[in-house]
């Protein structure tokens, strides 16, 4: 019942949008290569707060993958914009965002945001259909909720999926970042012991040129 509610409002959030926005479909070998590429900011957190009326929400920063962020808490707004996305289940999420000039954050339908039950960038399944004078019968019914259960489990998948593809970037990064770290100490190394060498053979010439120039005076 619960995820058939969901699956009804993004429904009606996809029909609204649908004609003014066009994505390509989210494939899920190119999700996070395509969501790290086009997004300002991305991270794993929790929507705690949806204000319809002012149309904002707030996400509690658990993991920051990309970008730079010093709050745990962030602040979206969704804009005049047929793309835009404006969450409305308080869940854990794995976000997409772009950074508005005010700091605040917008989602759309073209990266991949998703929870572990509403699909990436929200994108609904195709809904159940029949004609207006059929039945809807049981069989049809059975044959509904195994579509659903699919996408839920598909969802789920897809979810996991994408935070172990972002955990391996992140990792990724630390590793190249440690790695020109040690290289700049390398080098700051190399730079004290050239420095050292010049400064010895300077004060090595300097005692020379001082003992032959005492040689010198005393003759």
């Amino acid at each position: 019942m619960k995820l058939k509610c969901i699956l009804f409002l993004l429904s009606i959030f996809f029909l609204n949008n649908s004609f003014a926005c066009e994505c390509p479909p989210h494939k899920k070998e190119t999700l996070v290569k395509k969501g790290l590429r086009y997004a300002d900011i991305v991270f794993y957190g929790e929507l705690i707060k949806i204000d319809t009326i002012q149309n904002t929400y707030d996400f509690r920063i658990i993991e920051l993958f990309k970008g730079k962020y010093q709050s745990k808490i962030i602040h979206g707004k969704s804009r005049e914009n047929n793309c835009e996305i404006n969450p409305f289940k308080k869940d854990l999420w794995i976000v997409y965002a772009n950074l508005n000039k005010d700091k605040t954050i917008s989602l759309n339908y073209c990266l991949p945001s998703q929870t572990m039950e509403i699909p990436p960038g929200f994108l609904p399944p195709v809904p159940f259909v029949k004609n207006y004078n059929e039945k809807i019968t049981k069989i049809d019914s059975l044959e509904n909720d195994i579509i659903n259960l699919k996408i839920k489990n598909e969802t789920l998948t897809t979810f996991f999926y994408q935070l172990e593809q972002l955990r391996a970037y992140k990792k990724d990064q630390i590793g190249i970042i440690e790695k020109e770290k040690a290289q700049d100490k390398v080098e700051t190394c190399s730079q004290y012991i050239i420095i050292s060498l010049v400064v010895n053979i300077v004060l090595l010439l300097s005692l020379i040129f001082i003992i032959f120039k005492k040689k010198n005076f005393s003759k």
